[in-house]
């Protein structure tokens, strides 16, 4: 079920050594979920990934979110990947005993990279890191 969840029923009965990048991790997903946690935590999942897989993942974790309804919790260093999948952006301080700050993320799903909004939120995170 799991493996068909994450695209890849046709591969079921692949060799680890036959399967993308991004196929081995869709299957670190799959068996994430075959224990039907009610948090999925997902540390830089998808930042060994080449541009266009990890935009494609990106797509599929929001997929899973939608159908699982299960509460993922994602450590990643891409901006515009944290906006794309949460709903809460928490921003570690970069100093010893700063503080954190929690971005509400008020966008309709599926989200549209391209839309005003969403472009806006990452200029907001950009501005939190003093890269805009």
């Amino acid at each position: 079920f799991y493996i068909a969840l994450v695209g890849l029923a046709e591969f079921s009965d692949a060799y680890p050594r036959q399967l993308s990048g991004g196929m081995a991790q869709r299957v670190g997903i799959a068996r994430a979920l075959t224990v039907q946690p009610e948090i999925l935590l997902l540390d830089e999942p998808l930042g060994a990934l080449d541009a266009m897989t990890k935009i494609s993942m990106q797509e599929e974790l929001a997929r899973i979110w939608n159908e699982e309804n299960v509460t993922m919790v994602v450590v990643t260093h891409d901006l515009e990947e944290a906006i794309y999948l949460a709903d809460r952006v928490l921003i570690l301080p970069k100093e010893k005993g700063g503080a954190a700050r929690l971005i509400d993320v008020d966008l309709p799903r599926p989200r549209d990279r391209s839309e005003s909004r969403f472009v806006r939120y990452r200029e907001e995170l950009l501005r939190e890191f003093g890269l805009h």
